[in-house]
């Protein structure tokens, strides 16, 4: 987990946790999470993880990727963090992630723009709001909020997309350290947030 999407966690997904709902991470970065962690003030009923990969500590591992073993309307949020480029079928995915939600419950996704390839075992997207509001609403979920953009490296006149401080080189962060004070571009992290509430009858409707 990276610093911007700790910190677009933070800025937009930690003020709408409250205590007493039932949240559902797709695939965790460790145990708790980082997620889990950063929201350790909010008394959630439950904090179950699922992922396609074989781990004991997962609530649901080794699940199928676009069909959960998880009743529909079960969770208040669904939440993922660097996921969504991983999915070969996002339009699939994201409908799956709507069918457990509950109505006007959340579905949460945080995911990179500007990272590099790394293939964790795929990697085939990266997805600007314009975007993330088209499979949101393919999935009948109203959007609350969507854009990206990084809150890293605070300070500096001048930016590149790429990966956080801590991804890069030692020497790297060193270069960047000194001559970014000069106005020499500083490489960091942007990512987009997307957060949509599962609507209780079609968005056309909505609209008339």
């Amino acid at each position: 987990m990276h610093t911007n999407s700790e910190i677009l966690f933070r800025k937009y997904v930690q003020p709408l946790l409250t205590d007493g709902i039932k949240v559902l991470e797709i695939g965790p970065d460790t145990f708790p999470s980082t997620y889990r962690s950063l929201a350790d003030e909010v008394s959630v009923s439950s904090w179950d993880t699922l992922d396609v990969c074989e781990n004991a500590s997962l609530t649901y591992q080794k699940s199928p990727e676009y069909q959960f073993p998880i009743p529909s309307e079960s969770y208040d949020v669904v939440l993922s963090g660097q996921v969504i480029e991983h999915v070969r079928k996002p339009w699939t995915w994201v409908r799956e992630l709507a069918r457990i939600t509950r109505p006007g419950g959340l579905v949460i996704t945080i995911g990179p723009v500007s990272w590099p390839y790394h293939e964790v075992p795929v990697d085939c997207w990266r997805i600007y709001p314009e975007g993330m509001r088209a499979l949101y609403e393919d999935a009948n979920l109203l959007i609350l909020h969507s854009s990206w953009g990084s809150f890293e490296a605070p300070g500096y006149r001048r930016y590149i997309p790429g990966k956080s401080r801590e991804s890069q080189p030692r020497r790297t962060q060193i270069i960047y350290a000194i001559l970014g004070m000069f106005g020499f571009p500083v490489e960091r992290s942007y990512d987009t947030v997307t957060i949509g509430t599962k609507c209780k009858m079609p968005i056309v409707n909505l609209r008339l």
